[in-house]
């Protein structure tokens, strides 16, 4: 695609954009008389409109059947985390047994740590990448705690090399290779949050175990990004949310991923009520049977209120596909980037620090402000774009530098948008 820097292109490509039906879908925040340009969407995805429909549905539901809403018609409740993981399974590349919707991304985290990292006096180690999202951290941090490690003994670091704010992908091999007998997990970011990054899951998870150690996965900022083939590629297991690109609403339920290699294996697991298989669920057994697949790892009863936003949303992902999905987000973000380079001076103001390599890359672009990064970012606010604004927190420096993520998306974002934005930008002078 040759790009051109003019509103007439920008607005030539909206009208033969194959997904432009969909921008109407979805409630836009307002901006004095018109609408913000919300590229917010790897933070907080925005409400379908059909998301209210939904909930009032589950509404009505309760108010005329109470309890008997979990078995009545078609979108009983009981079985809804079940029809929603079947919607899942186009996303994340799983076959139906291996996907499930449930809990929290980082309450899944732990739970599927508790099955997958079991240390041994000669295995302990979790690989991890250096500047994973905070949650991730915090939670393999305790769980070597737990078994009685130190994270400095037992968590394995990879940063970006030297001034590099990427990494590369030869450094996770080396790291594997150079810890293979005594690694035991290795935990990464399908999606790097901070960078944008995206990496090759396949290769990673070949090189974990050819080391002989379990690969698992966050994919909070890959699903519904990018297109994914868990079971193909042999993760482990794998968790994720369905707040940001899946628009199922501020603290929608999660949802993970667990192999079918490992179905059948005697995993310990933390159970509860929503995992026992649910022919039985109801005869109130003291001993636990678990459901099968991925659905023994669920604990608590679902919340139909809270799963009917990502139902809604997910009726639209069906009806666009994913693989086209994919395709107008690297045409949205090509011509994002290259826009932003246009800007006078742009070398000495900003750093793209998201890879080119549109296999590396989704629908993200984290900009590296060299100086007063929240002087920009309020900036941007005030003529209307919602995006978000990282501390560097890996060197970070008393001029405020720091990452602007900006991920437009493809579902309701246009590129008439994106040219506002770069025009928005260039204003700006430090």
């Amino acid at each position: 695609m040759v790009f051109e820097n003019t509103i007439e292109f920008a607005t030539t490509m909206d009208e033969k954009d194959p997904l432009r039906e969909f921008q109407s879908e979805f409630f836009v925040p307002p901006f004095q008389d018109g609408k913000s340009i919300y590229f917010c969407g790897n933070s907080l995805g925005l409400q379908s409109r059909s998301a209210g429909k939904k909930v009032g549905m589950v509404l009505e539901k309760w108010a005329q059947l109470g309890i008997e809403g979990f078995f009545d018609g078609d979108e009983n409740w009981a079985q809804w985390p079940e029809r929603i993981a079947d919607q899942l399974c186009s996303l994340v590349g799983a076959h139906p047994s291996e996907v499930m919707v449930a809990n929290a991304l980082t309450v899944n985290l732990h739970l599927l740590m508790a099955s997958f990292y079991q240390p041994t006096l000669k295995r302990y180690k979790i690989l991890i990448e250096g500047g994973a999202f905070p949650s991730d951290q915090y939670a393999v941090d305790s769980q070597v705690e737990w078994h009685g490690y130190l994270p400095k003994e037992a968590v394995i670091e990879v940063f970006p090399e030297g001034k590099q704010k990427v990494i590369d992908e030869s450094q996770i091999k080396e790291a594997i290779d150079q810890h293979a007998d005594s690694l035991a997990l290795v935990l990464l970011g399908g999606v790097n949050y901070f960078t944008g990054q995206v990496f090759n899951m396949r290769k990673i998870s070949n090189w974990t175990h050819e080391a002989g150690a379990i690969f698992g996965v966050d994919l909070a900022h890959s699903i519904g990004n990018i297109p994914l083939a868990l079971h193909e590629w042999e993760v482990d297991f794998a968790v994720w949310c369905h707040y940001k690109y899946l628009n199922g609403g501020p603290g929608a339920p999660g949802g993970y991923f667990v192999h079918t290699n490992h179905h059948q294996k005697p995993l310990k697991r933390l159970e509860g009520w929503w995992g026992n298989d649910p022919s039985n669920r109801f005869l109130m057994r003291r001993k636990f049977k678990p459901a099968q697949g991925a659905a023994a790892w669920q604990l608590s009863t679902p919340s139909a209120i809270s799963l009917a936003p990502l139902s809604a949303s997910l009726t639209l992902f069906e009806k666009a596909g994913i693989e086209k999905i994919r395709e107008k987000s690297t045409l949205l973000t090509g011509y994002l980037r290259f826009l932003i380079e246009q800007i006078p001076d742009f070398q000495r103001k900003y750093q793209i620090i998201t890879p080119s390599n549109a296999e590396q890359s989704g629908a993200q672009l984290s900009i590296y402000i060299k100086q007063n990064g929240g002087e920009l970012f309020d900036f941007l606010t005030k003529h209307g774009v919602i995006l978000d604004w990282r501390a560097d927190n890996l060197q970070p420096d008393s001029a405020g530098s720091g990452v602007i993520r900006i991920a437009p998306n493809p579902l309701y974002n246009s590129f008439t948008e994106v040219f506002r934005f770069t025009q928005i930008l260039s204003q700006w002078h430090s």
